[in-house]
């Protein structure tokens, strides 16, 4: 390739110092500045020898020398003489050159005006500026999780915009601490917890209320936690109002909630102090989830929990007087808690349960009395020895029966007996039901399905396979809206008769092959 031709220009070396400059500024590499640069003026050349031409520019890296050449590429026909060079006359240039190989023309020296060194300016500011956006998106999108320092810069409409030396960033009128002030000049920390490329450069999310910005106070202000003595293994907040942080000890001589408070309370105040006054509940972490949640519900006091391990739900008993407490002003308390076991939470007064399970009691007992044929004394026996349902005495082993006070092999045989004759005749009401409903026997062929399920499937419109097997175990089971959740149906035995239902599904997949394998029988 010909050798390019230097540009007139003022002193070359002055050019590599202020790309230098330019870099050390910004900091950003000095090859983009000198890049940017090139670009710039190759974007002047061309409006001057025309826009169709293409035109390289090289800088000299060691002495600032501008070279401008012309990239022809070589053809057996020309079209565009801007772009095109017969392959007789490149082998006249370079003989080796060969039709599609570019041949570099050098152009004489150009003088740039005014309109083309500003152009010029433009391309190198944008250049630059888009180097610079780079690099803050590279440098702080793996700085997710960390606490920054920071000043205001300025408050717009609740948001807080925050100069952090060599970028900016927002923190959003949600993620501020409620009734916080802040003013211009205003030294800040906050927790990064998004960073996005966008069109305009990158945008640094901080927050102030994020659970995490606590722990990592707590991090900071407590030796034992950032050393891994000391876990932090769950956080809650009520922003600006009141928190709940679960921790734990990996020694068993370190107090991990005297740690965390410090001498005097030192340690804890620093994080209060930060936080504008947030009161905050230092809960010692346990892995039994009941006697963690009693912690975490203090300073009430709990009766009796509860727990629903499929549901991942807590029935919390609690005194009379304590009920306010164990709730707190507008729910805090119980809603802090929830957060911080990950476990829903059901607070009952002590007159509330004991009013709730006689009322269950009364109800079982009134069933037992219409399907077993007993008297009331009997029918109570029954529900408060723990039968709660008619397919328990029908199924049990009859030794169980047997054992209660007053109750004889005879009687048990004649009750099992009674249990078995109402549940054939209230599956007989049901399978009456679900053919006036229009549900199909395909569907009422799977097993698992019981007559009662089948009738709040059609009650729901779920009437054939294909409505059953559209459906995902959640729409069966979910405790607050599953369509088969009064009837103690685990997930497992419902995923399972759903894929069941779907089978014919992979059935009719496989049918066109075997058809086509028939026909070649038939034909051979």
């Amino acid at each position: 390739m010909a050798n390019t031709q230097p540009v007139v220009g003022a002193n070359r070396l002055e050019l590599l110092q202020i790309a230098d400059a330019v870099a050390r500024e910004k900091a950003i590499d000095a090859e983009i500045v000198i890049e940017a640069m090139e670009e710039a003026i190759q974007k002047a050349a061309r409006s001057k020898y025309g826009m169709e031409n293409e035109i390289r520019a090289e800088i000299d890296r060691k002495t600032g020398n501008i070279g401008l050449s012309r990239l022809l590429e070589v053809v057996d026909l020309v079209e565009n003489p801007a772009t095109e060079i017969l392959l007789a006359e490149a082998l006249g240039r370079n003989p080796d050159a060969r039709v599609g190989d570019l041949i570099s023309e050098a152009l004489p020296p150009i003088d740039f005006g005014r309109i083309a060194t500003q152009t010029a300016k433009q391309v190198i500011v944008q250049k630059v500026r888009e180097a610079e956006r780079k690099r803050h998106y590279e440098e702080y999108k793996d700085r997710i999780g960390e606490v920054i320092n920071g000043i205001v810069k300025r408050v717009e409409y609740g948001n807080v915009l925050v100069d952090m030396g060599r970028a900016e960033a927002i923190v959003r009128r949600d993620e501020a601490l409620p009734r916080e002030s802040l003013r211009q000049g205003d030294r800040i920390r906050a927790y990064i917890y998004d960073v996005r490329e966008e069109q305009r450069g990158p945008q640094i999310f901080l927050s102030r209320t994020h659970p995490q910005f606590m722990a990592k106070l707590f991090t900071q202000e407590v030796p034992e936690i950032y050393d891994g003595i000391i876990e932090i293994k769950a956080v809650a907040r009520d922003p600006g109002s009141r928190a709940k942080i679960a921790v734990m000890s990996n020694d068993s001589s370190i107090d991990p909630v005297g740690a965390c408070v410090g001498m005097r309370g030192s340690r804890v105040q620093a994080v209060v102090n930060e936080l504008q006054g947030e009161k905050i509940d230092i809960i010692q972490w346990l892995p039994d989830p009941a006697a963690f949640l009693v912690k975490c519900l203090a300073p009430a006091d709990v009766v009796k929990v509860v727990m629903d391990e499929e549901a991942k739900k807590f029935e919390v008993v609690v005194p009379d007087d304590m009920l306010s407490l164990a709730i707190g002003r507008r729910g805090q308390n119980v809603r802090l808690a929830s957060q911080l076991t990950g476990w829903e939470i059901d607070i009952l007064t002590e007159e509330e349960e004991s009013g709730r399970r006689q009322e269950e009691l009364r109800l079982r007992s009134e069933l037992f009395m219409e399907a077993l044929v007993i008297d009331e004394m009997m029918a109570q026996l029954l529900a408060t020895e723990g039968f709660n349902s008619v397919e328990e005495v029908a199924f049990v082993d009859a030794e169980e029966l047997t054992s209660l006070e007053g109750f004889d092999l005879d009687l048990a045989a004649a009750l099992q007996q009674r249990a078995s004759d109402y549940l054939d005749a209230r599956d007989a009401q049901f399978d009456q039901q679900r053919a006036e409903l229009g549900v199909t026997e395909e569907l009422a062929a799977i097993e698992g399905l019981t007559p009662g399920m089948l009738v709040k499937l059609g009650e729901n419109g779920i009437k054939e396979l294909d409505d059953f097997a559209e459906l995902a175990t959640d729409e069966l089971v979910d405790p607050n809206d599953g369509l088969l959740r009064e009837f103690e149906l685990d997930e497992e035995t419902a995923s399972a008769m759903i894929m069941v239902a779907r089978a014919h599904w992979f059935e009719d997949e496989n049918q066109p092959e075997a058809a086509v394998e028939a026909a070649g029988t038939d034909e051979a």
